[in-house]
């Protein structure tokens, strides 16, 4: 019984998501169109790295039993140098403190690049 629901809700998703596809590809731009010049993204500089939690601490050694040397909070951009497991060496941009953090609670922000 629960596979036939199942099956009865995957086939009408289905049916309703096919007139959605044919209409984007429809109303698609004219291929008269110029691409833009193309660049590479090898050539543009890395990214930095960002606080995606509410505030991550820099330490004095690539553990969480070491000493606590400064805080970083959301959103806040830092330079990495290097990784040590899932441990980034970095340097805080608007202090200068260098230290450890672990990288479960940063990210590098995303570029993307459409050649």
């Amino acid at each position: 019984m629960r596979f036939t629901r199942i099956a009865v809700s995957a086939a009408m998703l289905g049916a309703l998501a096919v007139p959605t596809l044919s209409a984007t590809t429809a109303s698609a731009a004219p291929a008269t169109v110029a691409a833009a010049p193309a660049s590479s993204c090898s050539s543009l500089p890395p990214l930095p790295y960002e606080v995606h939690t509410a505030a991550v601490t820099i330490r004095s050694k690539a553990t969480t039993k070491s000493t606590a040397l400064g805080v970083l909070y959301r959103s806040h951009k830092f330079t990495a140098h290097k990784k040590s497991g899932n441990w980034l060496y970095i340097t805080d941009r608007s202090t200068g403190v260098e230290g450890w953090v672990s990288g479960t609670y940063v990210y590098r922000d995303v570029r993307m690049c459409l050649n």
